[in-house]
């Protein structure tokens, strides 16, 4: 490592703290209060968010390979359901002290060293399925801001929600025809294409990526494993007893998961607590309330990664060594649906 990559990796700690530092002072955080909320979470009320965590990670892990299907070669292997639900896991563990992007990246693309084009599988297929979080997480903040603009309630979010969803999937099919049409002229080409750009366009345009049935697919379980999240920030708040309600909880989250896209800090410390206190807060959410609970939801949220982390651990070791990674196609696909 450089000594300009060490100096931004300090750099990048210590605005986290700072950042941390701030919402402490500003929220006016009750540090003992925090404490004693967290020594109060029922064994009950944690397996619960351990639960959702790994649903989390199993939506995470059925569109990796829903897009792994699409980018593999016959000749290449097939990571388990295990293997790969142990790896997205501790990629989104990676995520809780690297950049969330590179954590997960990191991961995958380690996973699948031994089952061929790790780049292309690993990293490609990771930062594919990661734009379809973004891509809902965008669509979802419009209707968050259509509900502060409009001042609406719990009924006009969900009704906001459902439609930008909706025309998400509507959109799918005319982005991929437009895809396909700028891909035509060099998918017709016998050589592959020397630019990077136009390799890329050639290469999926060889794939069977372009599939609208496999983009809405990865929609409908981007919208879902958001869902999952809400209920996540929800859990959390339950457990320390914390009166936020379950509407402005999935208001708050898509501003969230767009802050996560800048990761200024390892695991978005600093950044993803201002941001969710600050979205709460123009939902109707008292500052110290949501401050507290951010700080609170770190904690659960971390310490629920590391158990799921060690369940898929547990579970890739005792797999059976005679489980076959090299499936067919018609066996892979029935893993996947």
């Amino acid at each position: 490592m450089t000594l300009r990559r060490v100096l931004l990796l300090l750099a990048s700690i210590a605005l986290g703290v700072v950042l941390v530092a701030l919402l402490i002072r500003v929220g006016k955080i009750d540090l003992r209060l925090t404490l004693r909320q967290l020594k109060s979470v029922s064994p009950l009320a944690f397996a619960k968010l351990v639960l959702l965590n790994a649903l989390l990670v199993y939506l995470s892990t059925a569109k990796w390979r829903s897009i792994d299907k699409a980018l593999r070669r016959p000749s290449d292997s097939v990571p388990s359901r295990v293997t790969s639900f142990a790896v997205s896991s501790a990629g989104m563990t990676l995520g809780l002290f690297l950049p969330v992007q590179l954590g997960m990246t990191a991961a995958r693309t380690l996973g699948t060293y031994m089952h061929g084009r790790p780049i292309k599988r690993g990293t490609g297929g990771t930062l594919l399925e990661q734009g379809f979080d973004v891509l809902v997480f965008f669509f979802l903040a419009l209707a968050s801001g259509a509900t502060w603009y409009w001042h609406g309630g719990a009924a006009f979010w969900t009704a906001s929600a459902f439609a930008v969803i909706l025309l998400a999937l509507l959109a799918v099919e005319p982005a991929i025809r437009s895809l396909r049409y700028i891909g035509t002229f060099y998918s017709s080409r016998t050589e592959r294409p020397r630019n990077r750009i136009l390799l890329g366009l050639w290469e999926l345009q060889q794939s069977t990526l372009l599939d609208t049935s496999l983009g809405r697919r990865l929609v409908l379980l981007s919208s879902i494993r958001f869902g999952v999240i809400v209920l996540m920030a929800f859990q959390t708040a339950q457990a320390v007893q914390a009166p936020i309600s379950l509407w402005n909880m999935a208001a708050a989250m898509p501003f969230v998961g767009v802050a996560t896209i800048i990761a200024l800090t390892p695991g978005g410390v600093g950044v993803n607590e201002w941001t969710s206190t600050s979205a709460l807060r123009i939902f109707g959410t008292p500052l110290t309330l949501a401050a507290q609970w951010s700080v609170a939801n770190r904690v659960l949220a971390t310490a629920s990664c590391f158990v799921v982390a060690a369940l898929a651990a547990a579970l890739w070791a005792v797999e059976p060594a005679t489980t076959p990674t090299t499936r067919d196609a018609n066996t892979d696909s029935e893993q996947t649906n």
